[in-house]
């Protein structure tokens, strides 16, 4: 029996570095965009290739930290496909309960990276869309935990998902996709007191609440009254904050020594917390929440260091002996 399987996208990914020109733009969230020369040939500064997806994410970060990790997701049978497979392999994640298919290419990301470590992505679902339940081996899915970040058309899978890990005393962490709170929030909702652990940023957590942000210790008493198990609200730049129902956990971020690329640090953090977590028994105690929350948080600044998703996730022995990881504040008060 695996310790952790993965549940949810898997790509094949190609980082195109470069000084793009930028304009202003009124109707990109961020007020600006990029200009390229329509129809020209324009040459790029470096190039990466790697993998990623959120199952494959998650799946690197579990291996590294010594769980016996499997990562069931969907991919083509391509050359892509070939790649993804041995880097999974080479992490030593297992790839059994991954499918492949014929009728759609492996998904396919190009991400335009700027010297400061932002990124446009360009991104191609493919196989990825085709994940269905019947492409999963239920009697190789258990675990002692889940982690599901369901994408696309995959998420049809979430509550017969949940279902199943209860009926099998599997512990489930979910970090749910922004697609997939605004089209079926609902659904998300019926299945939230299954769950060990629920990630997501704050404006997801006001959207799953109906309640505004600005009232954040009203969004995690009805976050808490939803939710079985551990609630963490990401915020970027200024940190996180996790309620286990009675007290409410407050972090920062490490200082990054410098932001290379933040492509995957959302699923560093998320998965950086079950890894430690998985580590205690329930019911989990403020230390071994503080704990979860800095390998997470460490985890996640190890990652935008480096170009890519999983190339900067810590090994266990790199957390526990670097004294760069040692020192971090989390203040905690009742809920």
């Amino acid at each position: 029996m695996f310790d952790i399987v993965t549940i949810g996208s898997a790509t094949r990914d190609n980082f195109l570095k470069g000084d793009y020109p930028l304009v202003d733009d009124k109707n990109s969230p961020s007020g600006k965009a990029y200009a390229l020369p329509y129809g020209e040939k324009l040459s790029v500064d470096d190039v990466y290739f790697t993998i990623g997806g959120n199952a494959a994410n998650a799946a690197v970060t579990f291996a590294r930290h010594g769980y016996k990790t499997a990562c069931a997701a969907k991919i083509g049978k391509d050359l892509p496909a070939k790649e993804f497979l041995a880097r999974l392999k080479l992490e030593g994640v297992n790839t059994k309960l991954v499918s492949q298919t014929d009728e759609k290419p492996t998904a396919y990301s190009v991400l335009l990276l700027s010297e400061q470590g932002e990124r446009t992505i360009l991104g191609y679902h493919g196989a990825s869309d085709t994940f269905k339940l019947s492409d999963l081996r239920f009697t190789k899915l258990r675990s002692k935990w889940w982690y599901l970040s369901l994408a696309g058309e995959s998420d049809k899978m979430y509550l017969p998902l949940l279902d199943f890990a209860k009926e099998n005393k599997i512990s489930v962490a979910f970090n749910p996709s922004g697609h997939h709170i605004k089209h079926k929030k609902e659904e998300i909702l019926k299945g939230l007191d299954k769950l060990a652990l629920m990630v997501l940023n704050k404006s997801e957590a006001a959207e799953i609440t109906g309640i505004s942000f600005e009232n954040e210790k009203e969004v995690f008493k009805r976050m808490d009254e939803l939710v079985a198990g551990i609630v963490a609200v990401t915020d970027g730049p200024n940190g996180v904050t996790v309620s286990d129902g009675k007290n409410l956990y407050r972090a920062g971020i490490f200082k990054e020594k410098q932001v290379i690329d933040r492509t995957g640090a959302g699923d560093s953090f998320g998965s950086g917390f079950v890894a430690r977590l998985a580590l205690y028994s329930i019911p989990y105690t403020p230390d071994a929440i503080k704990d979860a929350i800095r390998f997470a948080s460490a985890n996640a600044t190890s990652v935008v260091e480096s170009v890519g998703a999983t190339e900067g996730v810590l090994r266990k022995e790199q957390f526990e002996k670097d004294p760069r990881w040692k020192n971090f504040e989390i203040k905690m008060e009742k809920l």
